[in-house]
């Protein structure tokens, strides 16, 4: 190669180059014939090492190695054996142009460690997709975790290029940085605060892939399909993306429905407000009528014995119904509801059944329905709700009750009609 080089020299000279130029046209010259021949080899090893590792995977039970192809890191590790070759090489190529020598010394190295960088990239989403498929790990946010590592190393790495680029000593880099460290932190804070937050929500195990959260603030309201160092992704249910800083799950409230789907049912909390104007006692007819309704025959029939047996023991006077003890047409319809809840199919016996009465509001009196439906899937959830309702908004004219309902345009118009007429 010196010979070569040497001949080239003189023969540019010759031809009436200058001796600067012909310098320079050897340098180019040996360089492509370097980059050529370093192409060429990269070529051969890459066909054979991804070729030879391919037929290794497709025989192989364990899906690892197929996530080694997936993420390109036997092609990443073909480069190096070229990469150090050219190491070797180009000091005796260039031994006569040092100054062309030090340059692609120093290039190679460069190039080097981002190939290091390459390779460790691979391997971390290697890892990645490994863990995902493991049942005890797929939840956890393992990409907050590569994710720093990978930070760290690339930091590493600008630290050994930026001191083989400028011939600065490593240690003397490192005080420099640490003179610079508020302007560091500064740009680094969302990732240090992501960090922690992830170190926090996984070691607090506050939310997992998969979970369904709500968070009013950023506008989320879907399951969680990923947790990285910056960043957490809810796909809403209108499968939009909402993106949420991974500390804000730390410094702002939300909520997490996993409880709710690891329980044996799924909460029914709803109120109606009943006019306090249609609560009334109840006569003996009335009572009469009502006993048509099966689920509550035996239950107004003990009640009544139980009520005339208290008034005539303390000879109480029942001309005027508040006298004594009464039925009243609310409570009776708060114990037909019970009844009609224990016997739903839809709702879970093993858990909490009530019907309670709220403080009475400026509307009317609130009749609270808490209860378990046994399905936790949203749409049967939604069915199991809403027949319940249904049929409790249909009961209730049987009970002489009624719901406080706001004026409608129609309900002014009718009565600006009657006053007329």
């Amino acid at each position: 190669m010196q010979d070569f080089t040497h001949f080239l020299y003189e023969q540019l000279v010759e031809w009436g180059v200058s001796t600067v130029w012909a310098k320079y046209v050897n340098v180019i010259v040996l360089l492509v014939i370097l980059l050529l021949a370093m192409l060429l080899l990269d070529f051969l090893i890459r066909k054979i090492l991804v070729g030879t590792f391919e037929r290794f995977t497709s025989k192989s039970k364990n899906n690892f190695d197929d996530f080694l192809v997936r993420n390109r890191a036997p092609r990443n590790i073909a480069h190096i054996i070229p990469l150090l070759l050219a190491y070797e090489l180009a000091p005796s190529i260039f031994q006569d142009f040092e100054y062309a020598e030090t340059l692609i010394m120093k290039t190679i190295e460069v190039i080097g460690i981002i190939l290091t960088l390459r390779i460790i990239r691979s391997l971390l989403n290697t890892m990645k997709d490994f863990f995902k498929t493991l049942p005890n790990l797929k939840d956890k946010p393992i990409d907050s975790y590569l994710q720093v590592f990978m930070i760290f190393s690339w930091f590493v790495g600008f630290m050994f290029a930026f001191s083989i680029i400028t011939s600065m000593k490593l240690m003397t880099f490192l005080t420099t940085l640490g003179a610079a460290s508020a302007v560091i932190l500064l740009v680094f804070k969302d990732t240090i605060l992501g960090f922690v937050a992830s170190i926090q929500v996984s070691i607090n195990d506050m939310v997992r892939i998969g979970d369904w959260i709500t968070f009013e603030k950023y506008g989320a309201d879907g399951d969680v399909i990923e947790i990285n160092l910056a960043t957490v992704k809810v796909q809403n249910f209108d499968k939009t993306i909402t993106t949420i800083p991974t500390y804000a799950l730390i410094s702002d409230s939300f909520r997490n429905w996993r409880g709710m789907m690891n329980a044996q049912g799924r909460r029914i909390k709803r109120a109606l407000i009943v006019k306090q104007e249609s609560i009334k006692f109840l006569d003996a007819e009335t009572v009469n009528k009502l006993r048509q309704i099966q689920l509550i025959d035996s239950y107004l029939e003990n009640k009544q014995t139980d009520i005339s047996a208290y008034n005539e023991k303390n000879g109480i006077d029942t001309t005027l119904p508040i006298n004594g003890r009464q039925l009243t047409n609310l409570g009776t319809f708060r114990k037909y509801i019970d009844r009609y809840l224990n016997q739903h199919s839809g709702i879970n016996k093993d858990m909490m059944i009530m019907v309670r009465q709220l403080a009475p509001t400026s509307q009317g009196i609130p009749l609270e329905v808490y209860a378990f439906s046994a399905d936790k899937r949203w749409e049967n959830y939604e069915y199991i709700m809403a027949d319940i309702f249904d049929h409790i908004l249909a009961a209730l004219p049987y009970f002489e009750l009624e719901l406080f309902e706001l004026p409608s345009s129609s309900t002014f118009e009718q009565k600006t009609v009657s006053l007329q007429q």
